[in-house]
């Protein structure tokens, strides 16, 4: 009986020494990254599953990294908007009621969004730029009726179309390239929603 003793306290000192076990993560609550890859000639990431949420504040993490730069075909669309993160609302498809930020590289920089829809009108507003390979915090809020869109430190608000939160329809939209063209090349946005 004393061996059969000896032998458990010997295993609870080896795995309270060995820290935590392989595959449990160290909490359970910390934030998860995605990393969402657009393939040269797509317009849509490798994570796009369908997935509703009932959140009405949508708040992340986003680095571009050099895969961000590109040059488009036709002039002109250098300046549409790529989409970035966020949700549909109303209770409706997201080119009728929706917001997001969106991205696009010109300038020599890339630029951040606030991208929606209100009623099937697209509405866009520069919210600024950010340095590749550096993490931005964003955050996208449904505020009664307008669209609270927090870029660095800043807010801006857009009106919506609705008032109400219907959040069994309200579905997440993922990182999604154009416009008009495809992906140049594989683009690469990692993001980490927060919760």
């Amino acid at each position: 009986m004393r061996s059969v003793t000896r032998l458990v306290v010997i295993g609870l000192i080896g795995l309270l020494g060995c820290g935590i076990p392989p595959g449990i993560p160290a909490d359970p609550a910390s934030p998860v990254t995605t990393v969402y890859r657009i393939k040269a000639g797509d317009h849509s990431s490798n994570h796009s599953k369908l997935s509703y949420t009932a959140k009405t504040t949508l708040s992340f993490t986003v680095t571009f990294d050099s895969s961000a730069i590109y040059t488009s075909k036709t002039a002109e669309n250098q300046y549409d908007i790529n989409k970035l993160y966020g949700f549909s609302d109303c209770g409706v498809q997201h080119n009728k009621a929706s917001a997001r930020f969106g991205w696009s590289w010109r300038e020599n920089a890339l630029h951040i969004h606030a991208y929606c829809y209100r009623n099937g009108e697209r509405i866009t507003q520069d919210l600024g730029t950010v340095a590749l390979n550096q993490p931005t915090d964003c955050q996208l809020s449904i505020v009664g009726g307008n669209y609270v869109f927090t870029f660095q430190g800043k807010e801006t608000v857009i009106a919506r179309g609705c008032t109400t939160v219907k959040s069994n329809k309200r579905y997440r939209l993922y990182p999604y390239f154009g416009g008009d063209e495809v992906a140049p090349h594989t683009i690469t946005i990692a993001i980490t929603e927060k919760n």
